[in-house]
């Protein structure tokens, strides 16, 4: 395993040595360098894909624990990985990209196993050259509910979705999205494709994981007038989307027809006067069990999608309406670009900064638990399984 801070470490160690040589017939004992093993799993641990622009070929995932406060280890990832976590939180799969010569030369597309337990490579799938090279989400890169199947998003321009078996680690078809992108898996037979015209197609695998069946929906999304963001959080069967002015509907793919909730907004006629809007590159998290939808929010106009929250609005989802309000400023909190929330029943809540700040606070009541000065140099997404 690779592990930048390790490689420093040794460095100064070997220079260290250089410069304090004993006298000549001194017994020292010779240093011996190990490899921690990784703690044992908690549902506090967080993943973060750091995609440097100014390397893209040399990404990587930082694995931090929320309980002990410290940073675990690190994954390679390659050119602009897509990464998944196995529902046992055994393994993770990264799908990336490599060149012969670093930046060119052959290029060879592969799905990376990793142990969980080591952050060690245990194998590798090499799958077709068409690996979609994007800004991280949560969604180029799935796993079927029961893991049984991976799904990896391409575009060559073209679109298309490879599906993988990972139980024989083997590519069992690719499946042609016709201009949809990535992949919203729902139960274990079925992948869903959002659409530049605002619907949903949504394909059925039969069991050796070929096509089956599509549909094709009604739009749900106003792409002219309110489009949504991509990375929708999921609450058991159906997908939560908010839209970049502020608005909230959710989508179940579960059945041989979709359906989609009513819209709700999460702002009065005031605060959308005011220009609150939602915003960043990971602008939600939710919390399934306490039905809690977290947003990162901006005062912004239009085009000001991407900007980073200052504050953080908690809503609850079965009645709609906003529980919670937490201004970072007051706690010397930078804007959060990307956010999540631990699924268990003492859940924490995590952000990045644009600095790559790994900001930890309680869930329930917002207070400030810890922050993790650059948690490497570029990181733009979190995910915790």
């Amino acid at each position: 395993m690779k592990h930048r801070r390790l490689a420093a470490a040794t460095g100064a160690l070997f220079y260290g040595l250089l410069a304090c040589q004993p006298h000549a017939g001194a017994a020292e004992k010779p240093e011996e360098l190990t490899v921690a093993k990784v703690p044992p799993y908690n549902p506090h641990r967080v993943y973060v894909a750091d995609v440097s622009f100014a390397s893209m070929t040399d990404a990587r995932v930082h694995v931090f624990d929320g309980d002990s406060k410290r940073f675990v280890g690190e994954i390679d990832g390659g050119f602009a990985p897509g990464f998944a976590i196995s529902p046992d939180h055994k393994t993770s799969y990264v799908a990336t990209t490599y060149f012969a010569r670093g930046g060119h030369g052959a290029r060879t597309d592969v799905v990376e196993i990793i142990d969980n337990t080591t952050l060690d490579v245990t194998g590798e799938i090499v799958i077709p050259a068409k690996h979609a090279q994007a800004v991280p989400t949560p969604y180029n890169t799935t796993l079927s509910d029961d893991g049984s199947r991976l799904f990896v998003s391409n575009i060559t321009p073209s679109t298309s979705v490879t599906v993988i078996d990972t139980a024989t680690k083997k590519v069992v078809g690719e499946i042609d999205t016709d201009g949809c992108v990535l992949a919203y898996p729902t139960g274990n037979d079925r992948f869903t494709a959002l659409c530049e015209s605002g619907k949903a197609l949504t394909v059925k695998l039969d069991a050796t994981g070929k096509e089956a069946s599509r549909k094709l929906s009604e739009a749900f999304i106003d792409v002219e007038k309110d489009p949504a963001f991509v990375n929708a959080v999921r609450d058991a069967n159906r997908y939560v989307f908010t839209t970049f002015n502020g608005r909230v509907r959710t989508a179940d793919f579960s059945g041989d027809t979709p359906t989609f909730g009513t819209p709700w907004s999460l702002l009065s006629d005031q605060e959308r006067k005011a220009g609150w809007r939602p915003g960043g590159l990971q602008q939600t998290a939710f919390h399934a069990a306490g039905h809690r939808l977290y947003v990162a929010m901006h005062k912004g106009v239009d085009g000001s999608h991407k900007e980073p929250g200052t504050e953080i609005w908690i809503y609850d989802t079965e009645s709609k309406k906003r529980v919670a309000r937490w201004e970072l400023a007051k706690q010397k909190i930078d804007p959060l670009l990307a956010i999540q929330v631990s699924t268990d029943d003492k859940p924490l809540f995590y952000g990045l900064t644009p600095t790559s700040d790994l900001v930890v606070l309680d869930a329930a009541t917002g207070k400030r638990q810890h922050v993790e000065k650059q948690l490497g140099s570029t990181s733009t997404l979190l995910l915790n399984p």
